[in-house]
């Protein structure tokens, strides 16, 4: 009974983090809009006859009909001019700064609302329009409809203002970096406010006689539902030590979890069963519950704007502003304590010097030459370095000094060099 209970508690959580998930699915946000549009069918039949006869006879169904006409013909073109210009905004933003942004760009929310509506609102309109020549609504009862349509059209207007004031900025760098950058931080964030997600940090070496559950097939580990694994884990007595980390690549048959036994007993087919089941691996890197793959998309966007065809030294001093504006809100997960622990799942914390080398890595090699990145990754470098985690600002100050050593050796001026030297920290510089 208490294993059953186990599971049922971990339930909730699981079923949230999966709802979460599937909300920012552009097809199940149309396909509810659709059914909504079916449930105000069938509401305004079911309030058409708690109407007065009188009141209903005032507003024939002529009235509504002209209303459920301009809509369906005006909501076919609008859906289909917004899929163009989505789809124009993915092939742009992909060939122009990395193909990892597009899949951001398409759970922009207020795209995925604005085509939900319109085609929710072109659903209604159809069955308004099927319903009135089957007979059902007549032209003595259609003054519900009639108020129904109205307020649809309400709606309509409303998300086709947000949506024009939307397409101002919809796909254009500063739009993108800020949707990057908004995205990484709440990543960060909500990892951070549940270190190690919930579970137990898994930074000592691994106990004696442990057993290796291997990768059931090759891709990256997308997800992992940690209240769901340390119910698992806790139905069959054992602790779970995660290996790799979300955004990790695994082969097949590769080492993911350990496992070691706590009790007497153990279905190892079973457990493996139910693992399979809290653990999500796919062909890609996703942003959720990975903030190191929205650093990685970051420094690529100021890798690619120091191409030779694109030559934008702005657009790379101003991503590794907002790196280093997300990296600030680092902290040790080993030293914070989640609000619940699972006490049989362990999970390997973040660090410091992968995060650095996630958003800098590619950046600070490719603009190696460009005085004035690299004198903006020095100073960011430096604020970094005065972090209050000792690990942040320990690694922070190595990988200024292999940044300073690389760029001096790219840079063929010999001012240009002395003032790089005079942006960097001191103990970096060593004056």
């Amino acid at each position: 009974m208490e294993r059953i209970l186990d599971l049922f508690d971990s339930l909730p959580k699981t079923v949230l983090q999966k709802g979460r998930y599937y909300t920012r699915k552009l097809w199940v946000r149309v396909t509810l809009m659709g059914l909504l549009a079916v449930a105000a069918i069938g509401v305004s039949q079911l309030v058409e006859q708690l109407i007065p006869d009188d009141l209903a006879k005032s507003l024939g169904g002529v009235s509504a009909d002209r209303l459920l006409n301009l809509i369906a013909n005006a909501m076919l073109s609008v859906t289909i001019f917004s899929i163009t210009v989505m789809v124009s905004v993915y092939q742009s933003s992909s060939t122009q700064w990395t193909p990892r942004i597009h899949r951001l760009i398409m759970q922009d929310r207020t795209t995925q609302n604005t085509l939900a509506v319109f085609i929710g609102a072109y659903v209604y309109s159809l069955l308004g329009i099927l319903l009135r020549e089957l007979g059902v609504y007549t032209d003595e009862h259609a003054f519900v409809l009639f108020w129904m349509t109205v307020l649809v059209l309400l709606v309509i207007v409303v998300y086709l203002v947000r949506w024009v004031l939307h397409l101002q900025g919809f796909g254009q760098l500063i739009d993108i970096s800020r949707q990057v950058e908004e995205t990484t931080r709440d990543r960060f964030k909500e990892r951070l406010s549940q270190p190690c997600l919930g579970a137990r940090p898994f930074v000592s070496d691994l106990p004696d006689k442990t057993r290796t559950i291997a990768s059931w097939e090759s891709g990256y580990i997308q997800h992992i539902y940690p209240e769901a694994m340390n119910a698992v884990a806790k139905e069959h007595e054992v602790d779970i030590y995660l290996d790799a980390n979300i955004g990790s690549f695994v082969f097949l048959e590769e080492p993911v979890l350990h496992v070691h036994q706590r009790g007497d007993d153990l279905d190892w087919d079973a457990l493996c069963e139910d693992v399979r089941g809290s653990l999500i691996i796919g062909d890609l890197r996703t942003y959720d519950q990975d903030p190191r793959f929205g650093l990685i998309v970051m420094g690529e966007v100021g890798s690619k704007a120091m191409s030779p065809g694109v030559n934008d030294p702005g657009t790379a001093i101003d991503v590794i502003t907002r790196i280093g504006r997300i990296l600030s809100d680092y902290k040790d997960e080993t030293e914070a304590t989640p609000e619940e622990v699972l006490d049989y799942f362990y999970v390997r914390p973040l660090d410091p010097t992968d995060l650095l080398r996630d958003g800098f890595g590619a950046l600070s090699r490719d603009s190696a030459s460009t005085l004035e990145v690299q004198q903006r990754l020095q100073q960011t470098l430096s604020g970094l370095m005065q972090h209050p985690d000792k690990g942040l600002s320990a690694a922070a100050k190595e990988f200024a000094i292999k940044e300073l050593e690389r760029a001096t050796q790219a840079l063929v001026f010999e001012p240009d060099r002395e003032a790089l030297r005079a942006s960097a920290h001191r103990s970096v510089s060593g004056d």
